[in-house]
């Protein structure tokens, strides 16, 4: 039974997801129901509501996601070298956790009790540093060590005195050269020399140009230079693997309370999700017992937007542990259960509720049958999908359950849903458990009103508007208002005499109360009216309905169109409406009405005549005559043409 999914709890719970920022958080979120425990459930309650203290006088909390950290610090466990970007990283993580720990420590002014989690952070402000000083813009920075700084250094002086080299040749060898400037290749500095040239310069060859004709030459002066910085190359790179091996030894050894401060941080995160939510529904806190009552003031759904959404007023467990809801189709009985449900659930998994005040019971089942229910590909119709629910719910119940149950009874026959739905209502109230119902049917309302500890509820509903006003009236019995509706949207007065006579029989009394209500509305009995419609078109019947079989017959002579040829009938029409017709030189397969009759057979031939010496050749007619005499292997052959 997804309860959830029925009274809209997941969505809730997507909402509350958006307020987590760590996956820790949202998994818990995801995974969470509600408390059975009065202890723990009233803790988490306070955890809420501090959470909302807090981030109502100190703003949003400093909180991101820590999957990344998490992976980093798993290749720092296995030994593995730390690149500069995770070092960042790492240093990222380091930052955020001292600004919490300063926005915690602001909290204590207010004696919240969450800012007292600070004590459990610590901030590792020394391995903080330590990266800040060698790690920058995602590398190591040049004064991370003093070696370092002097190895890179080098390395900038010796590139000048290469590139002073390059040009002092060029200078030298103005006449050689085929540019006036040095230039890169293979990583290499050169000098541009035309190709009759190239003995005059000392070096190696690099490159050439597309056509051949310049020879991109590195001078021996400047390779000199180049073999130098190659040799400070892995010094420096030396240099750096020995600081981010330093730095990873460093995270490595701070694992364990890196790992604590995660876990504190991700417990804070689900904590402040709390209180993010309650500030985004404008929630309250509720009053917590064991005693199976429910109390709502201003309660209203929390999907709802609060300026469209009219407050509910809703107690249960003083008079009764039932409640009958009835009303119109459209006047809010669904909402109105649903409303119920979904803020003591809330109230049960440490959320604030949606109402001004609330104190709700604590309950060890949630239970309900809302919706149709129809499963094509389990083969169940309404009535039973209610049922197959129903008998589910019966099965759980107990006196710590709460139920709700929408439109009992419907999706069957009126009188033997009726039966089974007090039946149902019955079993609900020998269990014990608090229970909603929402109906039509007048006899469960004069069940509710005879059975103990079971009343009625009505939902307001304005007739002007034709809308519900969500406003509940615990006992009383609500009416359906379905003449009334009907009428206001246009049915004729005619047809709401039918009605109500089907309805109600010989009930005049009951009649006369319906129109006295109906005429005193000021509409025009012509709202209602026949409107044009499209017509069908049916297929035209086939002047031509003959057996076609009985057109043509074996022997009749047809002329063939648009050819006109003359043949005779060799096959009569088959269900394709093709014949077969024997031409002076061959046979054809032709439709019928490409065909018309010529000469009909029974004026050309006797009636007994034997049509194969016209259809068949003489080999096969004198196979088919010793057939009839005696074996023979010979076999009669046709052609098709």
């Amino acid at each position: 039974m997804k309860i959830e999914e029925q009274i809209e709890f997941d969505k809730v719970k997507e909402l509350w997801l958006t307020m987590a920022m760590t996956e820790a958080a949202k998994e818990k979120i995801k995974g969470l129901s509600f408390y059975l425990d009065e202890s723990e459930l009233k803790k988490q309650l306070r955890d809420t509501t501090d959470s909302r203290n807090l981030m109502e006088k100190l703003g949003t909390p400093p909180l991101q996601n820590l999957t990344e950290i998490k992976d980093i610090l798993a290749i720092a466990q296995k030994g593995d070298c730390l690149l500069p970007y995770q070092l960042e990283r790492i240093e990222t993580i380091l930052v955020l956790t001292r600004r919490l720990k300063d926005y915690l420590k602001r909290g204590k002014i207010d004696q919240n009790p969450l800012a007292y989690y600070e004590e459990n952070i610590n901030a590792m402000e020394e391995l903080r540093e330590e990266i800040g000083k060698q790690i920058r813009s995602g590398a190591v920075d040049d004064y991370a060590s003093k070696e370092l700084s002097q190895i890179r250094n080098q390395m900038i002086k010796c590139r000048e005195q290469m590139k002073q080299k390059a040009e002092q040749i060029i200078r030298s060898n103005k006449e050689s050269m085929a540019e006036h400037y040095y230039t890169l290749r293979n990583d290499r500095i050169c000098v541009p020399v035309k190709k009759e040239c190239k003995f005059k310069i000392s070096g190696h060859m690099i490159d050439k140009s597309a056509t051949g004709n310049t020879l991109f030459i590195e001078p021996s002066s400047v390779a000199k230079y180049y073999e130098e910085l190659e040799m400070l190359k892995i010094r420096e790179e030396n240099e750096v693997y020995r600081i981010l091996y330093t730095l990873t030894a460093m995270v490595a050894s701070s694992i364990p309370i890196m790992e604590e401060n995660i876990v504190m941080m991700e417990k804070l995160d689900f904590i402040l999700s709390k209180g993010k939510l309650s500030m985004e529904l404008d929630a309250t806190e509720p009053s917590i017992n064991t005693e199976r009552k429910i109390l709502l003031k201003d309660a209203r759904h929390p999907l709802m937007k609060k300026e469209i959404s009219v407050p509910l007023q809703f107690e249960i467990g003083e008079k009764a542990q039932g409640i009958i809801i009835t009303g119109p189709n459209t006047g809010g009985k669904t909402v109105a259960i649903k409303t119920v449900m979904l803020n003591c659930m809330m109230a049960q998994c440490g959320l604030h509720v949606t109402c001004k005040d609330a104190n709700i019971c604590m309950s060890n089942s949630y239970l309900c049958d809302i919706g149709d229910g129809q499963n094509m590909t389990e083969n169940l119709s309404t009535f039973s999908a209610h049922i197959k629910n129903v008998l589910e719910v019966l099965s759980e119940v107990n006196k710590d359950s709460f139920v709700i149950m929408d439109e009992l009874g419907s999706g069957t026959d009126p009188t033997e849903g009726m039966g089974i739905a007090i039946a149902i209502l019955e079993e609900l109230r020998k269990s014990g458990a608090i229970f909603l119902v929402t109906t039509h049917y007048p006899e469960i309302k004069e069940y509710a009103e005879k059975t103990q500890n079971i009343i009625n509820a009505k939902m307001m509903f304005d007739k002007e508007t034709l809308r519900p006003t969500y406003q509940m009236v615990i006992g009383e019995a609500g009416e359906s208002c379905a003449f009334y509706i009907a009428h206001k949207l246009g049915m004729p007065k005619e047809m709401l005499k039918i009605a109500m006579k089907a309805a109600y029989g010989e009930n005049t009394n009951k009649i006369r109360e319906i129109e006295i209500e109906v005429n005193q509305l000021q509409t025009k009995d012509t709202l209602w009216e026949k409107k044009n419609y499209n017509k069908i078109s049916k297929e035209k019947k086939k002047k031509d309905n003959i057996n076609l079989s009985m057109k043509y017959k074996l022997g009749d002579s047809v002329m063939i169109y648009p050819d006109k040829k003359i043949g005779i009938v060799c096959e009569p029409i088959n269900e394709k409406g093709v014949l077969r017709v024997q031409l002076h030189d061959k046979k054809i397969w032709i439709n019928h009405k490409r065909v018309k009759l010529h000469v009909a057979a029974d004026k050309l031939y006797p009636a007994d005549y034997d049509f194969s010496i016209i259809f068949e050749t003489v080999q096969n007619r004198k196979i088919e005559h010793d057939m009839k005499r005696k074996y023979t292997k010979e076999v009669i052959q046709y052609y098709e043409e």
